[in-house]
């Protein structure tokens, strides 16, 4: 289905939920890293952001597989999730890096207006094994990320069981369930977004989501 103009409920976010290239895998914190962006921050694909950079101009892109809920549900056992699952989307969890808000105010960081681009549509939760998919994401056509969900600390039974203990979930609410690292090649990882750029995240089995910086 098509996703021009979401409007989730809540959106929550995962912290450090990628496992890094010679870290083993059984290696993991005890429970997922939770925070989450404004419902304000939502953006459509294709569309263009713009935001103060007298606030912040130290602000990057990062790719994450997005799980929208389909059904209210509290305490949902990580065997049971897949039931509430309405479907599979990207988002592009645009953050600001500056000391003063990443890490230290996380929500107002990642909530800026247009810091949650997500989309171009849903897939159908029945039509998509998201445990194992490639995805990545690029700045003017240059890699920035590439990774794959087999590579998650915590997979998706895990972390909606886990926010279902402590939160009522809703339909229409969206998870961004992490990011991979980023890539030490060229343009690095501490390319931060300019004017004129054009951010691609893409999830094998979804597409494309298209962001365009002002």
């Amino acid at each position: 289905m098509r996703l021009d103009t979401p409007r989730p409920g809540a959106i929550y976010t995962i912290g450090l939920n990628y496992r890094s290239p010679r870290e083993p895998r059984q290696a993991r914190p005890e429970r997922p890293l939770v925070y989450g962006k404004a419902a304000s921050s939502i953006l459509g694909n294709g569309a263009t952001i713009a935001w103060d950079r007298t606030l912040t101009d130290n602000v990057d892109a990062e790719v994450e597989l997005g799980v929208v809920i389909g059904s209210t549900a509290r305490d949902v056992s990580p065997l049971d999730v897949a039931g509430i699952i309405l479907g599979y989307t990207i988002v592009n969890d645009i953050s600001s890096r500056d000391a003063w808000l990443d890490g230290d105010q996380w929500l107002l960081g990642k909530s800026m207006p247009g810091f949650c681009p997500a989309g171009p549509w849903i897939v159908p939760a029945a039509d998509l094994d998201p445990t194992s998919l490639h995805l990545g994401c690029a700045v003017n056509g240059e890699a920035i990320q590439e990774g794959t969900t087999a590579d998650m600390r915590f997979g998706i039974g895990e972390i909606v069981s886990f926010l279902s203990r402590h939160i009522e979930l809703r339909p229409g609410d969206l998870i961004a369930t992490g990011t991979p690292h980023r890539l030490s090649t060229p343009p690095g990882p501490d390319r931060r977004l300019r004017p004129g750029d054009v951010v691609t995240c893409w999830i094998e089995g979804i597409g494309e989501l298209t962001t365009r910086i002002a």
